[in-house]
């Protein structure tokens, strides 16, 4: 191991997780409280309520293009500070939230302040490690991860029982400030005096201009982004599926919980395989298994009403357990060619597939009403576009090794 590419120790890959995971604490403590907040702001429509969700990925898209390139140019702690100071504000207007639109304009700001503290992650990863080895590390980081989207519901749901639901807001902000206070104390910066930018008006078109000089890079980005809008559309649609559809609003966390296992443990595997057998060659084989359970579905109940539970169940963790090795290796391919823009080129990669994923989550989202085939429709379609533009990258490295 060389000086470039230390051994990463555990608290490293805690502390990267923590980083991250406040957003899905934002994001998945609040699910089973979502109904119950529609009632105090007088939203009654589930599928308005669902803007709860998929509005603070707006933010964290937004957020992205503001705190990438000022990390490339201050520095990556400084810019973490700034996002939590604003995600406390944010949550502070989703206390007081009078209505559904004030609730989700708290919650862009929220993803927008989040978004620092969730991209510089990956930034500092990249600033620490690159290749098939920062995809080992960025895996057992995703790991740790998933333990939040596990917990969360069940969390929420505790404490929505005991204090109600502006109280989740007040925990959110306690794990923050923990998260910020272990960050000061034990995390250096990252980003060497050497390849820091000075601060321009252009440092954000130079830095799109380096950004799309690398094919993979680009490909990758799209990715990323059409299979995050898929998982988004089961994301912001799960509380009506398993609560309104399947009458089990008491089960609900602790299946939510289950499949986020599924998931956990794939990306577990992840990191221990992706060193023997390459983060491409990983992807590839999950994306193509993504597509197949997709199809196997879309066509075992085209014109059937909604499978038994556990037969959905059943199928939505294996869909899960091949997002384990997609994700880390879709964003550690992307931003392998790009270590000396890791902070600008994690925000477009992530603004870029967020931008891509929330319409898509929008429109599929709307037709899971009555049933649940749309969403397995929408997983297919989006991984067949996916499987076919990592196809198309790929096509040229085979004819050049030959």
């Amino acid at each position: 191991m060389n000086q470039e590419t230390p051994q990463p120790n555990f608290e490293f890959v805690a502390l990267m997780a923590a980083l991250m995971s406040i957003v899905a604490l934002a994001i998945d403590a609040l699910l089973p409280a979502i109904s119950d907040i529609g009632a105090a702001i007088n939203s009654l429509d589930p599928t308005d309520n669902q803007l709860l969700v998929t509005m603070i990925f707006l933010g964290l898209g937004l957020g992205q293009l503001f705190f990438g390139p000022l990390s490339d140019c201050y520095g990556r702690k400084p810019i973490v500070y700034l996002g939590f100071g604003l995600f406390v504000a944010a949550s502070i207007i989703c206390v007081f939230a009078p209505s559904l639109e004030v609730m989700v304009v708290g919650r862009i700001l929220q993803g927008i302040g989040l978004s620092a503290p969730r991209t510089l992650a990956i930034s500092i990863i990249r600033d620490t490690y690159k290749g098939d080895y920062m995809a080992k590390v960025m895996s057992f980081v995703v790991a740790f991860f998933i333990l939040i989207p596990v917990v969360a519901p069940a969390i929420g749901k505790v404490i929505l029982d005991t204090m109600g639901w502006r109280a989740i807001f007040y925990i959110q902000l306690a794990f923050g400030l923990l998260v910020c206070i272990w960050f000061w104390r034990r995390q250096p910066e990252t980003l060497k005096p050497e390849f820091k930018i000075p601060f321009s008006k252009t440092v954000f078109v130079d830095g799109t201009r380096e950004f799309l000089k690398y094919r993979e890079t680009i490909a990758f980005t799209l990715i990323s982004g059409l299979v995050t809008g898929a998982f988004l559309v089961y994301l912001s649609a799960a509380q009506h599926v398993f609560e309104d559809l399947y009458h089990l609003k008491e089960a609900f966390p602790y299946i939510f919980a289950g499949l986020a296992i599924s998931i956990g443990l794939s990306t577990f595997l992840n990191g221990t395989l992706v060193l023997r057998f390459g983060m491409r060659k990983l992807s590839f084989m999950a994306t193509t298994a993504f597509c197949v359970i997709a199809l196997l579905y879309a066509f075992i109940f085209w014109n059937a009403p909604n499978p038994n539970i556990f037969i959905l169940v059943s199928f939505l963790s294996a869909q899960f357990f091949c997002l384990g090795f997609m994700w880390g290796n879709f964003r550690s391919i992307a931003m392998e060619p790009i270590g000396h823009i890791a902070g600008i080129g994690a925000a477009i990669n992530g603004f870029v597939s967020t931008l891509l994923a929330i319409p898509i989550a929008t429109f599929i989202g709307d037709f899971v009403t009555d049933s649940v085939w749309p969403l397995f429709a929408g997983l297919a379609i989006c991984g067949l576009v996916a499987l076919l533009i990592f196809m198309m990258v790929r096509r040229p490295k085979r004819m050049a090794t030959a």
